[in-house]
């Protein structure tokens, strides 16, 4: 059977298939990149963008990457082991913003923005829904090319890394749940799922996404009566198809909610916004009217949840009770499982390198591929990207003009 690449996946293989005379030129192009790999300084990132496997490779193709110390230890990688993949491993967080490219899970902090240079390749997240008009023009005003890898989209429009975190999400979200409703958690002591002679636990998910599809896999493994909510026809059907097993699945409304509510175990935010913030579906009367013990895990709160109750909350303190309901609202749960967050991170942004090299840079490969220019927000002095320039009142600056004139 024929195996489905996207079009990362497919990056690595494709010089093999060109003609001659465009392999001669892709050799022409080719450039050695200088990647700089900083240490997360946010509040419980755990998470690193290359593994030392992946430093290997990227090294093997004629790369220099630059590591700061410690920044793969939360993920149980010692700088001993990049150091062995070839890495350099630097003690001095400034060092590392001499390399011509930045590659970060979280957005630079002001602290970080200020050791940026002009004309210098960042590639981390954008985490909109915290950010400012501040955040921008200081990004603006260094001059740099940022792009935010949760924009970036494959050959087929789809948002691997996005992906690829959202499978992790909902995975792991099944796991804490399943924790937090055991008696030494404060929940009810049941078992998500069922044995035989008991009922099963009743769970409920807000969304028909990739999250959901991942929560819904997981939880039906472990034997329990799954409940699926959205607003979106096509997506039910979609992840219906996709599931392969018999699942519940509605259009929202109040009355339907607040009868499935009541009966919930669980409650799995996994709604996403069309645009901007998400809005409240879940009412704190709806809360109050749950079972005693019942656990919310809102994974929608990076864009202002979907539950009226929800605040957001840390690893380190990861839940709180109201209405004697327990509320996980962790914005970065993938780093719960930081060292499988940063394989799957790896996966992407190797080929992605590679293949950034045999364009010549990385700014060559943004006018070259209109998939990956999606992911450029700053360009130099102005916004990249329409929507953002518009909302914060910014100089727009239409790249896609600039890749025609290069063509």
């Amino acid at each position: 059977m024929a195996t489905k690449h996207t079009g990362f996946e497919k990056l690595a293989e494709e010089s093999q298939l060109l003609p001659q005379e465009k392999l001669a030129a892709v050799s022409r192009r080719k450039k050695s990149l200088f990647i700089g790999i900083p240490k997360e300084i946010s509040l419980n990132e755990n998470r690193v963008p290359l593994t030392p496997e992946a430093v290997a490779l990227v090294v093997q193709n004629g790369h220099r990457i630059m590591l700061e110390a410690g920044a793969g230890d939360k993920a149980q990688y010692t700088d001993q082991e990049y150091s062995e993949a070839g890495a350099d491993i630097v003690y001095d967080t400034q060092k590392v913003y001499q390399a011509e490219i930045i590659l970060k899970i979280e957005p630079p902090t002001d602290e970080e923005i200020e050791y940026l240079k002009p004309g210098q390749v960042l590639i981390s997240a954008l985490n909109l829904v915290h950010k400012g008009k501040e955040f921008f023009v200081k990004l603006m005003k260094k001059r740099v090319i940022a792009l935010a890898y949760e924009y970036i989209e494959d050959k087929v429009g789809g948002q691997p890394i996005t992906r690829a975190m959202s499978e992790i999400a909902g995975t792991t979200a099944i796991q804490v749940a399943s924790e937090l409703l055991s008696t030494t958690a404060g929940g009810q002591g049941v078992i998500l799922g069922g044995i035989t002679g008991v009922p099963p636990t009743k769970l409920v998910i807000l969304g028909a996404g990739t999250v959901a599809e991942y929560a819904a896999r997981a939880a039906w493994g472990m034997g329990a009566d799954i409940n699926i909510l959205d607003n979106h026809i096509y997506k039910l059907n979609r992840l219906k198809h996709a599931l392969g097993f018999p699942v519940f699945t509605s259009t929202i409304d109040s009355a339907l909610l607040t009868r499935v509510l009541r009966d919930a175990d669980i409650l799995i935010g996994a709604l996403r916004p069309e645009k901007g913030r998400n809005r409240m579906v879940v009412t704190e009367e709806m809360v109050m009217n749950m079972k005693k013990g019942a656990v919310i895990i809102d994974l929608s709160i990076d864009q202002g949840g979907c539950v009226e109750t929800s605040e957001m909350t840390t690893l380190d303190n990861p839940v709180y009770v109201q209405h004697d309901v327990i509320h996980c609202c962790i914005p970065n749960i993938t780093s719960k499982v930081a060292r499988t967050a940063s394989q799957a991170l790896s996966n992407i942004f190797t080929p992605t390198i590679i293949r950034a090299g045999e364009e010549g840079s990385v700014e060559d490969m943004i006018f070259s591929h209109k998939w990956f220019m999606n992911g450029v927000y700053v360009y130099k002095d102005g916004l990249a990207n329409f929507d953002l320039a518009n909302r914060f009142k910014l100089p727009y600056k239409d790249i896609s003009l600039f890749r025609a004139a290069r063509l």
